[in-house]
């Protein structure tokens, strides 16, 4: 049976829908730059717990923007990666990254005192207001 399609108002509820909540984005973020296995996941989201990392990587997998690598070894071992598709959202990561390192400069007037790190440098936050983007190495 076909699923009514849902209707949206704009593209961001759109997007909202698929990376919304409190850990999708963050587990996307920790997804960038390499291949993560669960408990590395975990390690980088202290406060989310063992059934909520599960669930939420499970819809990502869903929503094809992670693929979950099973490796037949002993004992076993499980990868997360973005996909192509997933990399998509790499420039939307980004940009949340800066608009939130310069709201916590508008409000605390210096970033560290509410951010443990990693910070990004002025240069990277120029890029990324001016529509460049970050290239990730």
């Amino acid at each position: 049976m076909e699923q009514p399609v849902k209707k949206y108002q704009s593209g961001v509820e759109a997007t909202l829908d698929v990376i919304g909540g409190k850990w999708k984005s963050i587990i996307l973020y920790h997804l960038v730059d390499e291949k993560r296995r669960f408990n590395e996941l975990r390690r980088l989201t202290p406060s989310i717990s063992h059934k909520m990392l599960t669930q939420q990587l499970r819809e990502l997998e869903r929503d094809g923007l992670v693929f979950r690598h099973d490796y037949n070894e002993v004992p076993p071992r499980v990868e997360y990666e973005l996909s192509e598709y997933g990399q998509g959202l790499i420039g939307v990561l980004d940009f949340f990254c800066y608009w939130g390192e310069a709201h916590l400069e508008r409000v605390y007037g210096d970033k560290s005192v509410a951010l443990e790190g990693p910070f990004m440098s002025e240069e990277e936050m120029l890029q990324i207001a001016s529509g460049a983007g970050l290239k990730r190495e």
